[in-house]
């Protein structure tokens, strides 16, 4: 088969790969479509040291597609079945997995290998997060349920509710996709970016309640405070950018009693400094999700499936497999939101 593979960062290559046959439990599933993200375009840039255990190696975790061929002892799937498997699964026998707490599972088993024809699903992702796709969903709006399942995850676990102010800074596809869940949650979202593109698509497929653009303005704060009750600051602010001094900044927003929560992550070894004055006399909550569970992942397909949120909207560009490292470099320029990638 035709695949992009990884080598090292900006060296991805378009090459043929040995189609790797199910096992026991395993499935084999032709891509019809896969979407580019934020963490390949990380991967891209610098590597990745949990995604990427080999060289070289599969590359992509966003797809959909249908069925090829089954591995021994395959339960409640056929050939031919349309599915959308997650990037990951836990094991559900660590010390975290007892607690509930799957997305910290000590075992989470990864799944890279998206930008290609095909694709072979561990069992364990067979069994735990791969699922069929309802007949009247296209394969292109199964393929954000991994993204979408992060955002659900966060969102219910931020709690979200009806009337509050929402401050999202960082508006890429998980922001955008942040700032859509709260508004059907019924909040009153504000959010901030630089990117003409993404500042568009917030008013266009969020329909949010205020657009700010981070490079026409001075004082942040003032603004975001502005459009919460009273002015005394948002009941929830999130980070979606993954900066430190971006953390900091969305500290800033949020009034006493509020939550922040930093769901953007930052480059390994940075540290944030935060005022412990407003922290514990402000009694404020912070947080930060990681990854998503089983749970997330049906309720984002449940979400999609439901067509409360038009998901193809985030799609900018359609390329052909060949095409990824072209798509890589439109993301490094801020020129797209998420590729569709068709192999």
């Amino acid at each position: 088969m035709k695949a992009i593979q990884f080598y090292a960062p900006e060296d991805i290559r378009y090459e043929d790969v040995e189609i790797k046959e199910p096992q026991k439990g395993e499935v084999l599933v032709k891509i019809m479509a896969a979407l580019t993200c934020g963490t390949d375009v990380k991967t891209f840039r610098r590597g990745h040291p949990v995604l990427i255990k080999e060289i070289p190696s599969g590359f992509g975790h966003e797809f959909s597609g249908v069925i090829e061929k089954l591995g021994e002892g395959v339960e409640n799937f056929k050939v031919g079945d349309r599915v959308v498997a997650a990037n990951s699964a836990p094991c559900g026998e660590c010390f975290y997995c007892k607690k509930s707490q799957y997305n910290l599972c000590e075992n989470l088993q990864f799944l890279n290998g998206a930008y290609a024809e095909y694709i072979t699903v561990p069992a364990r992702i067979v069994e735990k997060n791969m699922l069929k796709i309802p007949e009247d969903l296209s394969f292109e709006e199964a393929a954000f349920t991994e993204p979408l399942a992060n955002v659900v995850h966060g969102a219910e676990r931020t709690d979200i509710k009806e009337g509050q102010s929402v401050g999202i800074i960082g508006i890429g596809p998980i922001g955008l996709l942040f700032a859509k869940y709260a508004k059907l949650k019924g909040a009153r979202v504000i959010v901030g970016g630089r990117n003409p593109l993404k500042l568009e698509l917030a008013k266009e497929f969020a329909g949010v309640d205020r657009v700010v653009d981070l490079t026409k303005v001075e004082n942040v704060e003032e603004i975001f405070k502005s459009f919460s009750d009273e002015g005394r600051g948002l009941d929830i602010a999130i980070e979606c950018v993954g900066l430190p001094e971006i953390w900091e900044q969305v500290f800033s927003l949020v009034r006493p009693g509020g939550t922040v929560h930093f769901f953007g992550g930052c480059k390994s070894g940075s540290e944030v400094h935060l005022p412990t004055v407003k922290m514990h006399y402000g009694d404020i909550k912070i947080m930060s999700v990681f990854h998503h569970t089983p749970e997330y992942v049906r309720k984002a397909l449940a979400l999609i499936a439901s067509h409360k949120m038009d998901v193809k909207k985030l799609i900018t560009e359609e390329v052909s497999l060949d095409k990824v490292p072209y798509a890589m470099q439109k993301h490094i320029e801020g020129s797209v939101i998420k590729v569709l990638v068709k192999p």
